[in-house]
């Protein structure tokens, strides 16, 4: 595959981004993503136990890291953290080369990661939101598609509408997220003028990956009404359908459906398995995805699947 923007800023062979999901981008997920020629990201709660110090868990996560790889990596932070400001203090301190921040605005932590010469990427959801990312020092963004597994915006913009607008109205190389799970994906989101894409559900279904089997065997097992979106903090979310997102909705009890999202949830699926009983981040292209393979075999499997689709539109 040519080298894009993002290749090129980041120092990677590949223009693919392991998305930092939360409880489950774990060191040895992202380590596999770098040394395939990606570039791998941590969440500093990956793994962490129900009892456990998340500002150790980020230390922990980056000795594994480190030892595992001498190629690029990140960390994912959101800005909405109660603890950003050490983690970020953490982050510069351990010499983090790449931060994906998300969930606010970017000011003031982008210029103070920058000074430290953190390259700093920030995920939007809409042309305004890329225009002051942009504004305020990020060195590229990730549009997230409302087909996402993640906190998404009220917005409802979809990846193919999101990119080719945002890639229209800045500067700085554009990422594209949501729904992105095979060569086909990477291709499009080239196609549309994105310099990359960053991936998230696709991963979660590695060998890799510390997400439960529960939660890899869904995956695996979804088709394309799988998942659904629910309301997550203020914020919507797009999760596995399961027995109760799927009662609460036919019941239209949303003040009850608000109360029963939660963090515990989520890692209560993501990283016990209660598939059922908590909530699992998934994107809407689980429906792609029929086997678990290494993250190597992923990232291969994408550069020579958008490789071969771009030879023969041109």
């Amino acid at each position: 595959m040519k080298s894009t923007r993002l290749s090129k800023l980041l120092s990677i062979q590949h223009p693919i981004i392991q998305a930092g999901m939360a409880w489950v981008s774990n060191a040895e997920l992202a380590a596999a993503v770098s040394n395939a020629g990606g570039l791998g990201l941590i969440t500093p709660n990956a793994g962490l136990p129900a009892d456990g110090d998340v500002l150790e868990n980020f230390y922990t996560q980056l000795r594994k890291l480190r030892a595992l790889t001498n190629k690029p990596y990140g960390v994912s932070l959101f800005l909405d953290d109660p603890q950003l400001d050490t983690l970020i203090n953490i982050a510069i301190e351990q010499s983090v080369p790449v931060a994906v921040t998300a969930g606010g605005s970017p000011n003031p932590d982008t210029g103070h990661m920058k000074d430290a010469g953190i390259t700093v990427f920030h995920v939007v959801a809409s042309v305004l939101q890329a225009r002051s990312a942009e504004a305020r020092g990020a060195d590229a963004v990730i549009t997230e598609g409302y087909e996402a597994g993640s906190r998404l915006s009220t917005d409802k913009l979809t990846t193919l509408a999101l990119v080719p607008q945002v890639v229209d109205s800045i500067e700085i190389p554009v990422v594209a997220a949501g729904g992105i799970v095979d060569g086909r994906g990477l291709a499009a989101a080239l196609s549309l003028g994105a310099a990359g894409v960053q991936v998230g559900t696709r991963f979660l279904a590695t060998h890799e990956c510390l997400a439960h089997p529960n939660v890899k065997d869904a995956i695996i097992n979804a088709i394309d009404t799988s998942t659904t979106v629910v309301n997550f903090n203020s914020h919507h979310a797009r999760v596995l359908r399961n027995r109760t997102t799927t009662a609460l909705e036919a019941s239209g009890n949303m003040e009850e459906l608000a109360a029963l999202i939660s963090e515990e949830k989520v890692r209560t699926a993501m990283l016990e398995g209660k598939v059922e009983e908590g909530i699992a981040f998934c994107g809407a292209g689980a429906g792609l995805i029929t086997e678990i393979m290494s993250a190597t075999d992923v990232v291969k499997s994408m550069v020579r699947d958008a490789d071969s689709m771009l030879t023969k539109v041109r």
